[in-house]
């Protein structure tokens, strides 16, 4: 046995970029033909939704629904909402049983409240009427604005720190906020690579922040993304400026003080966030973990404290010579950097 195991730290270490090795662990979404179900969470940023979403996107099958839930992971997957709709979908093809399936939505979401989710069915992913929004960052007053700031601006942050916040004033009209998200970011680091992690937020109008239970974190943010700048590349042929495709098939190290457009993904989200409320983003050089003790489970190394048990802090693959040097975001004029959000029409 101990001759057959893999060392599966070794191995991705060992292989930082897209090739033969990781090609022959994905799967083919061309050959993917059986109908299919896939049920995603809100909340399992950094893993499970990465291929629920592609899954549903990309698989050729004809025969393909969405259902995206929130809480736990388990809590509606395994309760008889979920197993209701599991059983009518394989009633339907592994039994021929004529239960309406093919009337169901193809899509089947959750919509998040602060206090609730309402279901809602869409005919496609994303929303097709979504409104893609942009809000500008402005360094100098760390907000986020519907037009670029009027001067060119620039701020820096230890990349192990705390990273910047900018936020939009109070919005004046509950606003929802359903679909995938993205960040074009103008960017400079002090060392030949920086990594940006960028954390989508709400404030109340006493400043608390609005955090919900994620599939395992109690206190996750409404989304996170991030990305390597080495790696900044994009597949053209697959990228939109709402879903940048990253083609990790190579590594373009940065010259130190030199500006860079990014294109980070942030991934899917929901929330319906409410007038006087305030839409933040985040940006660090780490993962964004909050100061008060997380919740520590058994059965992973990690407390959580915002980004779930999974964090990048390898130091083989974050060595501190690279990694912990400063990051300049660089704002407005050439280089306005923006957040795009999917905003759903009321």
């Amino acid at each position: 046995l101990a001759a057959n195991r893999a060392d599966l730290r070794r191995a991705i270490l060992s292989h930082p970029l897209d090739g033969e090795y990781h090609r022959e662990r994905s799967p083919v979404w061309s050959r993917i033909t059986v109908p299919l179900l896939s049920a995603a969470n809100w909340g399992g940023q950094g893993l499970h939704p990465r291929g629920n979403f592609e899954g549903f996107m990309r698989a050729a099958s004809p025969e393909k629904w969405l259902e995206v839930h929130g809480l736990e992971h388990w809590t509606e997957f395994y309760t008889d909402y979920g197993l209701g709709l599991q059983k009518r979908f394989f009633d339907h093809y592994l039994k021929g049983a004529d239960n309406g399936w093919e009337r169901q939505p193809r899509v089947l979401l959750q919509i998040r409240h602060v206090d609730r989710f309402v279901p809602r069915a869409e005919e496609a992913w994303p929303v097709p009427r979504t409104r893609w929004t942009r809000f500008y960052l402005d360094a100098a007053a760390r907000t986020l604005a519907p037009q670029p700031a009027a001067r060119a601006g620039a701020v820096e942050f230890d990349a192990l720190g705390d990273g910047v916040t900018l936020a939009t004033p109070p919005l004046a009209e509950d606003t929802e906020i359903t679909g995938p998200a993205a960040a074009r970011l103008f960017v400079s680091s002090s060392t030949t690579d920086a990594d940006l992690f960028a954390v989508l937020r709400v404030f109340d109008p006493s400043g608390r922040e609005v955090d919900f239970q994620g599939a395992l974190d109690p206190h996750t943010p409404i989304g996170q993304g991030w990305l390597r700048a080495s790696h900044r590349a994009v597949d053209p042929q697959l990228s939109t400026e709402w879903r940048p495709y990253h083609s990790h098939d190579q590594a373009q190290p940065l010259a130190p003080g030199a500006v860079y457009e990014l294109d980070v993904e942030i991934w899917p989200t929901s929330l319906v966030v409410p007038a006087g409320h305030r839409i933040a983003l985040t940006i660090l050089g780490r993962d964004f973990e909050r100061l008060e003790p997380g919740l520590q489970m058994k059965t992973f190394a990690n407390p959580m404290r915002g980004a779930g048990p999974f964090l990048h802090n390898d130091p083989e693959d974050r060595p501190p010579a690279v990694f912990a040097g400063r990051t300049t975001i660089h704002t407005g004029g050439a280089r306005a950097s923006y957040l795009l959000l999917p905003v759903i029409p009321a």
